[in-house]
């Protein structure tokens, strides 16, 4: 019987020291896990505001004033005559 109660409690202690080590790393995944998420929702930020500045960018840059005044005046586009235009119909 006293041999039955050792192992019983050596069944507990070990339960109790394992059940010790599965907290304490599962509180250091934990904390791993976190700096990892901060860090990926700072990384996310600075995409957001990367990608306004590119929409501000190509909206600036698609400005129908600004789309004529390139095609006028780097490609040499002009509007057509009166006489030059030729609707099509179907």
């Amino acid at each position: 019987m006293r041999v039955l109660g050792g192992i019983f409690m050596f069944i507990l202690i070990a339960a109790v020291l394992s059940s010790a080590i599965a907290v304490v790393w599962t509180r250091h995944e934990s904390r791993v896990l976190f700096v990892e998420l901060t860090r990926l929702q700072n990384q996310r930020d600075d995409l957001n505001i990367e990608y306004g500045k590119l929409e501000l960018e190509q909206a600036t840059w698609a400005e129908p004033r600004r789309v004529d005044d390139e095609a006028r005046q780097v490609l040499g586009m002009l509007n057509p005559k009166p006489q030059d235009i030729q609707l099509v119909r179907q």
